[in-house]
């Protein structure tokens, strides 16, 4: 039986998450009322992935790093230690299903991971969905925090709980565009494109009811876990959305989508939380 104030967590991470996966399936849409046209592609793909990253990188300090930072000394402990050890942990992590889950970038024509018969569009896809699994993650452990904390306390972590699904589901909208864009380029339907494009981000309200699920065992690692959210979204924005927003012609575009994103994430984050 689930006590009330686990209900009420999974009550808020459905409609957070739900949000999130929306705004994917709404950028997904993006394809239907596009051409084929390489050129227009990837100079959209390129703005949505700076974009995308730069969210990630503010949504990873002010709504990840410090909160866990803030936990950490509330229960007594050195506030670094579950940070940086956190944040390590889950750059390790990504790297681990980085080099275990077969998947492609746009921009790539050899495959990551382990050998595989998946085919291009599947690997496309699949490499969304690896992303995508922190920043559900991270959304469901805000709500769980702000369940399980009274007061004003409670209230604030709340606050950044709806700031960061609302940032992340802003970047969603151009990732759900950034995946479902380069399907089209690869001779996919519209129709398909958009469906695999938004059933990339299913992954995140999935993820963000078990971390809910789990809120209860996981309670006094919280600090950890949302650093571990953290270092795992920042391995994805080092590793390959801002290099991906930087190839070809269009460099500054994508440098001030990065800037973009940051600053209404930045935003977001601070007049919510």
């Amino acid at each position: 039986m689930l006590d009330a104030s686990t209900l009420q967590a999974l009550a808020w991470a459905g409609m957070g998450c739900g949000f999130t996966w929306l705004m994917t399936t709404a950028g997904s849409a993006v394809v239907l009322f596009t051409g084929k046209d390489p050129e227009k592609g990837k100079l959209t793909h390129h703005i949505f992935l700076g974009f995308a990253a730069g969210v990630m990188i503010a949504a990873s300090v002010w709504s990840l790093l410090n909160p866990a930072i803030e936990q950490a000394e509330e229960l007594g402990q050195i506030g670094w230690i579950p940070a940086a050890g956190g944040f390590l942990l889950g750059v390790a992590f990504l790297i681990a299903l980085d080099s275990l889950l077969p998947h492609l970038h746009a921009e790539e024509s050899e495959p990551e991971g382990l050998p595989s018969s998946w085919k291009r569009t599947t690997l496309l896809v699949s490499a969304v969905t690896l992303h995508n699994i922190p920043e559900g993650m991270s959304v469901g452990l805000l709500f769980a925090m702000a369940s399980q904390t009274a007061g004003a306390a409670g209230e604030a972590y709340l606050g950044m709980a709806f700031a960061l699904a609302i940032g992340i589901g802003l970047q969603n909208f151009p990732e759900g565009a950034a995946i479902s864009l380069p399907l089209r380029r690869e001779g996919m339907g519209r129709v398909k494109a958009f469906a695999a494009g938004s059933l990339s981000g299913i992954v995140e309200p999935i993820f963000g009811m078990l971390v809910v699920l789990a809120s209860g065992w996981i309670s006094p690692f919280m600090p950890w876990l949302l650093a571990f959210a953290a270092g795992a979204m920042i391995y994805v924005v080092v590793e390959e959305l801002i290099p991906e927003a930087h190839l070809g012609e269009h460099s500054n575009v994508g440098t001030l989508g990065v800037i973009a994103g940051f600053v209404i994430m930045m935003v977001l984050d601070v007049a919510l939380g």
